[in-house]
């Protein structure tokens, strides 16, 4: 499923409340560095001869001004959080420090009880405005799948992705960020994934220990996702887990 607006919604979030999406990317194909085997937005095109331009910079501040105008006060008040996701993912956007400024300005003057929330696979971390925008915003959503090099390539499939850079990069983000992991069990590609058993999790809350992240997300599949013989995980397991990374004084909510 792809977004065919810039300005998405609002929808429900099950993390997010009331969630007023922001898509930087292009409306007509998934543009991301990940092909994760239970994206929402399906499988990265094989084809990527065709090249389809990101959003323009100063679209996205129209249209999401455009959105805050035509709106009434009674229903910008109701907006939880202002969302950077998309088609992919958004902080490969080379103008995403200046779009966030933007829409920084534009939350401050229309919609200022809301949150500005940037979900992101953390691959971009090493490039220094995605590094100032992400902390330019109130919610950073650090994504990490697994503690393990193998069981993070099954799940996310990244192209020319250094883990070992992501993981110090995410641990080096500390305090200021929320991780954010989908939990599930299946096969794929004649591989069994499952990044719940000890050999996979223990290196995970390694991560998440030295992170110190204000806040960890725990999800499972809520949509169909690409690859088909995925096993989502329920709540009151996802809560064992959960549990575990309370345990290190860490926060952690389960959706």
């Amino acid at each position: 499923m792809l977004f065919e607006n810039i300005i998405v919604g609002p929808i429900h979030s099950r993390r997010l409340g009331t969630s007023l999406g922001v898509n930087v990317l292009p409306t007509q194909k998934k543009y991301c560095s990940f092909n994760c085997i239970y994206c929402e937005c399906g499988w990265n095109e094989v084809d990527t001869r065709v090249k389809v331009p990101f959003n323009d910079k100063n679209l996205i501040k129209s249209e999401l001004e455009k959105w805050c105008k035509e709106n009434s006060e009674e229903s910008r008040a109701k907006i939880d959080s202002i969302t950077f996701s998309g088609n992919g993912e958004p902080t490969l956007h080379p103008d995403i420090l200046e779009i966030v400024k933007d829409v920084v300005s534009l939350r401050n003057e229309y919609i200022s009880q809301a949150k500005i929330t940037i979900l992101t696979n953390s691959t971009m971390l090493s490039n220094e405005k995605v590094w100032e925008a992400l902390h330019l915003i109130d919610n950073p959503l650090l994504k990490i799948d697994a503690g393990t090099e193998r069981m993070y390539n099954l799940i996310a499939k990244p192209v020319n992705i250094d883990f070992e850079e992501i993981k110090q990069n995410i641990i080096r983000f500390g305090n200021d960020c929320i991780i954010q992991t989908m939990l599930l069990r299946g096969e794929n590609d004649g591989q069994k994934i499952d990044n719940t058993t000890d050999e996979e999790f223990l290196p995970y809350l390694e991560i998440v220990k030295k992170t110190k992240p204000r806040e960890v997300m725990l999800y499972s599949l809520d949509r169909v996702p690409p690859a088909k013989n995925l096993i989502k995980i329920e709540k009151d397991e996802l809560e064992i887990y959960a549990n575990k990374i309370r345990a290190l004084g860490i926060k952690a909510s389960t959706y």
